[in-house]
């Protein structure tokens, strides 16, 4: 059965060495120019495995081209992959976990390239999950009370924050995105949905209704 999935808190281990040394694996390729951001050999398969978000240093990977996050135990994308404004390839197939992505990642305009578990996404064309109901849970990135609007980044206290879910093409995939809005006038700006997607933005929940499954 095919019930509204309820998306549970990130809670990353910040202490824990896998997450400091995937910061300076982070610096690294940052300080070197890298144009490969791999972190399952930067950092060894047995602590990537233990990394359910990654950083918002990632901001920092500039010249980074192509991401690799093949098999990762990753649960979500922080809005900062947008400032990685050199990517062209984004690989994170069998991640199952990830199921929605940020909006911010429309802002890498260099990304042609995918390769995504698309059946493990919501709202997918082959099983079309429900996505999760942003009236009753809205979902955080982080702990802060502050959040950036997902199309000005004008900052919105957390409890100002309007959310939606859109479906868009992403390299060669359509994928969910999460939209943080501040305004009518920037809700307006969300681009059109992929064709056999929702056709609007929408919060989600058993009542949206998503095209009939292939």
């Amino acid at each position: 059965m095919n019930r509204v999935p309820k998306v549970k808190k990130v809670t990353q281990d910040q202490n824990s060495e896998a997450w400091k040394k995937l910061c300076l694996y982070i610096d690294q390729v940052a300080e070197e120019e890298h144009e490969e951001f791999e972190p399952r050999k930067g950092i060894g398969s047995e602590l990537f495995e233990l990394i359910e978000t990654l950083p918002k240093s990632i901001s920092k990977l500039k010249k980074v081209k192509k991401m690799m996050l093949y098999g990762s135990h990753l649960k979500k994308i922080p809005p900062e992959i947008g400032e990685m404004e050199s990517l062209e390839e984004f690989i994170p197939y069998t991640s199952y976990n990830l199921k929605w992505f940020p909006y911010e990642i429309t802002q890498c305009r260099n990304l042609k390239r995918s390769t995504v578990s698309t059946r493990a996404l919501y709202g997918n064309y082959k099983f079309r999950l429900h996505f999760p109901n942003l009236y009753q849970r809205p979902l955080r990135y982080y702990d802060s009370e502050i959040t950036k609007c997902s199309i000005c980044k004008n900052e919105i206290p957390d409890n100002e924050v309007d959310q939606f879910w859109v479906s868009l093409p992403i390299g060669t995939d359509v994928l969910p995105l999460l939209v943080n809005i501040c305004s009518e006038s920037c809700k307006a700006k969300i681009p059109q949905p992929s064709e056999l997607y929702v056709q609007f933005p929408h919060k989600g929940g058993e009542f949206v209704k998503q095209p009939k499954k292939y």
